[in-house]
C-alpha cells in the first residue's frame, strides 16, 4: 500500500467513529434540558407523575450517555494513534480545548449523574433539581469545549506558527475561545441536539398513544416535547442562517462547493434548490434557483459578491507561490538560524505556507514545482462538490420538516387532541429517526467541507497522519467496527426493553398534592 491508502484509512476510521459517537451526543443534549424541565414542573406542582416521566426519561438518557462516553474515549486516543504528526503540529492549541473539557466538563456531568441516578432519596426535591440541571449544564459545556476545538480547525484564529519549533502555538486563547466559526457551530450544534431529544419524547410517547398505553403519561411527555422541539427547532434555522454567514465570511470555499458555485455570480448570489455538480466539467447542470437567497444569507448584503470555486482555485495559486516563499526561507533559516532577513520572509509569508505544502502530495521538491504542479495543487483546495451539495439540501430539507411536526404537535397538545389523529401519531413515531440524519449531514458538510485540510489553510491532510502500516490501521479498524457494532446491539437492546416495559406508574396518587419542597424527594 501507498501512504495514500494509510491517509484514506485513517480518515475512514476516524469518520466512522465519530459518526458513530455523534449518534449519542445530540440525545444527551435534548435529553438532558427535557429532563430538567420535567423535573421542574415536578418540584412546582407536587405532581408524582412527573416525577415518573424524569425518571423514565432519565433512564433513556443515562443508557445513551454511557455508550456516548464509551465511543467518545476512542476517538481521543486517534489523536497520537493515527494523527499523530497533527498532535505534534497542532498539539498546543488543539489539546487545551480538548484538556479543559475533560476538567470542566465532563467530570461535572459524569459526577451529578451519579447524583441524578442515586441521590432521590438521599436531596431535597430541590437539591435533586439543580443536581438535574447541572447534568444539563455539563452536557452543554462538553460540547462547548468540544467545538471550540472543531471550529479552530475550521477557522485557525489566535495562534502562529512558530520557525524555531516548527509548530503552531497559541497567542490569543481568547481568540481561540471567541471564534466567530466555533460560537456558531456551537450554537447550531446545541438546538440541533434539543431537537433531536424532543424528536425522541415526541415519537416514543407517539407510540405509547397508538398502543393505548400510558396515556396520561405520553399526552404530558409530548406536550414538554412539542413546546420544546418547536423552539428548537425554529432555532436551528435562525442559528444556521449564523453559520452560513460565518462561513461565508471564514470558508468561502466550502460555502461555493456547498452551492456547486463554479463561477462568481453578480451580488447578491442566487440559492440552487436542485442542480447536479460535475467535478469533471466544473459546472452544474439543471440549476434551479432562487435569486438573492445566498448573497443576503452568506454576506447580509447586496452588494457583496461570493466567489465561485474557480475564482477561489486562481487565488489559492497565488497563495501557493507566497508559501513557496516561506517554505524556501525556512529551509534557509535550517542552515543559518540567525538570518535575521529570512526570518521575516516567514513572519510575513507563514499564513500561506499550509497552501505551499499541498504541493507535498504531488512532489517531494516543491520548490521546483512546475505551474501545471501549482495549479493541480490549486485545484486540490476543492473539496467533494456533490456530497456537500446533497447533504446540505437534505439536512435543510429535514429542518423545515421538523418546524412543520412540532407546529403540528404544539397545537394539538394546546387543544389536548393529541390522541385523536392517529395519522399523525404514525408520522411522529416514524420520524424519529430523522434528527440523526440531519446531525450526521451536518457533520458531513462541516468535515467534508474543510478538505483537503485538517486544519484549514494550515495543514493538509495527507501531512497530519501518524507513520504507521497500513496493517495496523486495518486491525483497530476492524477492532472499533466490531466493537461499535456489539455496542450498538447492546444500546439497542437496552433502549427497546426499556420502552417496551414503559414508565413505572404504580403507586400512590400521581396527582398527589404538593409537599414541602425541601424534603427529601420520593
Amino acid at each position: 500500500m501507498t501512504s495514500m491508502d494509510i491517509v484514506h484509512l485513517s480518515r475512514l476510521q476516524f469518520g466512522l467513529t465519530a459518526l458513530y459517537h455523534f449518534l449519542f451526543v445530540p440525545l444527551t443534549l435534548g435529553l438532558a434540558v427535557l429532563l430538567g424541565i420535567m423535573e421542574s414542573v415536578y418540584v412546582m406542582t407536587g405532581r408524582k407523575i412527573w416525577l415518573q416521566m424524569t425518571k423514565f426519561w432519565g433512564l433513556l438518557f443515562g443508557i445513551n450517555f454511557a455508550m456516548g462516553v464509551a465511543t467518545g474515549i476512542t476517538m481521543e486516543f486517534q489523536f497520537g494513534m493515527n494523527w499523530a504528526y497533527y498532535s505534534h503540529y497542532v498539539g498546543d492549541v488543539f489539546g487545551a480545548p480538548l484538556a479543559i473539557e475533560g476538567l470542566m466538563a465532563f467530570f461535572l456531568e459524569a459526577t451529578f449523574i451519579g447524583l441524578f441516578f442515586f441521590g432521590w432519596d438521599k436531596l431535597s426535591k430541590v437539591q435533586h433539581l439543580c443536581v438535574t440541571w447541572l447534568v444539563a449544564l455539563g452536557s452543554n459545556l462538553s460540547a462547548l469545549w468540544i467545538l471550540i476545538a472543531n471550529g479552530w480547525m475550521q477557522f485557525p484564529v489566535g495562534a502562529r506558527f512558530n520557525p524555531d519549533t516548527m509548530r503552531m502555538e497559541v497567542t490569543d486563547f481568547m481568540a481561540v475561545l471567541f471564534n466567530p466559526v466555533a460560537q456558531s457551530k456551537f450554537v447550531h450544534t446545541v438546538s440541533a441536539g434539543y431537537v433531536t431529544g424532543a424528536m425522541f419524547v415526541l415519537s416514543i410517547s407517539a407510540f405509547y398513544l397508538i398502543r393505548g398505553r400510558h396515556v396520561e403519561f405520553a399526552k404530558r411527555s409530548m406536550t414538554v416535547a412539542a413546546s420544546f422541539g418547536l423552539a428548537a427547532a425554529l432555532s436551528v434555522v435562525v442559528l444556521g442562517d449564523e453559520s452560513g454567514y460565518t462561513a461565508g465570511e471564514n470558508q468561502k470555499m466550502k460555502i461555493a462547493a456547498i452551492e456547486g458555485m463554479w463561477e462568481t455570480q453578480p451580488a447578491p448570489a442566487s440559492f440552487t434548490i436542485f442542480g447536479l455538480p460535475d467535478m469533471e466539467a466544473h459546472a452544474t447542470h439543471y440549476e434551479v434557483k432562487v435569486p438573492w437567497m445566498l448573497g443576503l444569507i452568506a454576506t447580509r448584503s447586496i452588494d457583496k459578491q461570493l466567489p465561485g470555486i474557480k475564482d477561489l482555485v486562481k487565488a489559492a495559486e497565488i497563495r501557493i507561490r507566497i508559501g513557496l516563499a516561506a517554505y524556501n526561507a525556512l529551509q534557509q533559516l535550517r542552515e543559518n538560524p540567525k538570518d535575521a532577513g529570512q526570518r521575516a520572509v516567514v513572519e510575513t509569508t507563514a499564513k500561506d505556507l499550509g497552501y505551499a505544502l499541498l504541493l507535498k502530495k504531488i512532489r517531494p521538491d516543491i520548490l521546483n514545482a512546475t505551474p501545471e504542479e501549482i495549479s493541480q495543487a490549486a485545484w486540490s483546495t476543492v473539496p467533494a462538490v456533490s456530497p456537500l451539495f446533497w447533504s446540505f439540501r437534505i439536512m435543510v430539507g429535514l429542518g423545515f420538516y421538523f418546524i412543520l411536526l412540532f407546529v403540528i404537535a404544539f397545537v394539538l397538545a394546546s387543544k389536548r387532541r393529541l390522541q385523536n389523529y392517529r395519522v399523525f401519531l404514525w408520522f411522529a413515531f416514524l420520524s424519529l429517526p430523522l434528527p440523526w440524519i440531519a446531525a450526521e449531514l451536518g457533520w458531513i458538510v462541516a468535515e467534508v467541507g474543510r478538505q483537503p485540510w485538517v486544519i484549514e489553510g494550515v495543514l493538509p491532510t495527507f501531512l497530519a497522519v501518524s507513520s504507521i502500516s497500513a496493517t495496523n490501521v486495518w486491525i483497530t479498524l476492524i477492532g472499533f467496527v466490531v466493537f461499535y457494532s456489539t455496542l450498538a446491539v447492546v444500546d439497542i437492546f437496552l433502549m427497546l426493553k426499556t420502552v417496551k416495559a414503559g414508565p413505572n406508574l404504580d403507586g400512590p396518587d400521581l396527582y398527589a398534592a404538593p409537599r414541602n419542597a425541601f424534603a427529601p424527594a420520593e
